[in-house]
């Protein structure tokens, strides 16, 4: 069985020419794709140049992660797909273990390498790290990281488990599940894409499984814990957040401030996270919050706020109610020190 790497690039030359030898020399005879975003630099002469081999698919636009891998996959036809960021260097026999997992697990649909820090490689990186999991409330964290809380890794978490989402960094996901839940959402545009596509996946069916293989090591240069600096990312992350949940659990419908849905409770903590930007004077924040609860209303106006559960179902998604509660009131900064009954 053939396992296609996929590589999205946008205006990437000096990543491709950095990252793109290891994926090269340790993929063996394993096909390896670039979806090109409308780049405007040198990277698509760069691979026609240097990688004669590397079979190069052009977007007519800059579509975003979710739009771009959705529309350059329909020419991919490999069984698997390893959709891989232009920013992760990949190790020897990175692609040996996984292989082996597909070609003997046919419940199997989606699987996550460990994920170490490029510039650090004794540490997990924040996009990923040891496999991805959701509290109660839909935040996301990670066996070897919780927020800003990166791990070293020295072996604690070397065993294959089943989880609950991949990184994007590195997503490894069959073909034919990718098309039967139309890929991406390409509503999400930024952040938050693959965790969604995850949940849907156990949506559809909760016996198809998605697993961590610690034998897989990849480095990601990554970027990922400037999430909560940069107001426009924030925006994403929290908006993508929303959409997330209402699309995916049985939400009933929101008051706001004052109910006791999921949803509202999600709205408190952002209103927590709006008071700290505002006492820490970091007031370039402050109309992000507006913009949200404008995107949320008008989603409501136009009937899409609620319609978008139309595929959702009651199935359990979490083994923590609360992340940020752990995190921050019992001060439990670690996955294995968390109770995870």
């Amino acid at each position: 069985m053939k396992i296609a790497v996929v590589i999205l690039n946008w205006n990437g030359f000096k990543l491709l020419k950095e990252f793109l030898p290891s994926v090269v020399n340790h993929s063996g005879d394993n096909p390896i794709y670039i979806i090109d975003n409308n780049s405007d630099d040198s990277s698509v002469d760069f691979i026609k140049r240097t990688y004669p081999n590397i079979n190069i698919i052009i977007n007519t636009e800059n579509y975003g992660y979710a739009k771009g891998y959705n529309k350059g996959l329909k020419q991919v036809k490999e069984k698997v797909y390893c959709l891989l960021n232009n920013d992760v260097e990949v190790s020897s026999g990175w692609l040996n273990p996984i292989e082996r997992e597909f070609k003997y697990d046919k419940h199997l649909v989606v699987v996550q390498p460990k994920i170490l820090d490029y510039k650090n490689k004794e540490k997990f990186e924040y996009a990923g790290a040891a496999g991805g999991f959701i509290d109660f409330y839909g935040y996301p964290y990670c066996r070897g990281r919780i927020f800003d809380t990166i791990e070293e890794d020295y072996g604690q978490y070397d065993q294959d488990i089943d989880v609950f989402w991949a990184s994007g960094a590195c997503f490894f996901i069959k073909r034919e599940v990718f098309e039967e839940l139309k890929g991406f959402d390409e509503n999400f545009y930024s952040h938050m894409e693959e965790i969604d596509l995850c949940w849907r996946i156990t949506n559809f069916n909760p016996n198809l499984k998605k697993r961590f293989i610690y034998k897989s090591v990849v480095y990601h240069l990554g970027g990922g814990s400037l999430s909560y600096k940069d107001p426009n990312k924030l925006y994403y992350n929290i908006r993508n957040h929303n959409y997330m949940i209402i699309k995916n659990t049985n939400t009933s419908k929101s008051s706001y401030f004052f109910g006791s849905s999921k949803l509202d409770v999600i709205r408190r903590f952002n209103l927590l996270l709006l008071l700290y930007y505002f006492i820490n004077f970091r007031f370039k924040f402050i109309p992000i919050f507006l913009k949200l609860w404008r995107s949320l209303d008008f989603a409501k106006s136009k009937q899409e706020y609620f319609l978008l559960q139309k595929n959702n179902n009651t199935t359990k998604h979490y083994v923590i109610k609360s992340i940020i509660y752990n995190y921050l009131i019992l001060k439990k900064r670690k996955y294995s020190e968390l109770n995870k009954s």
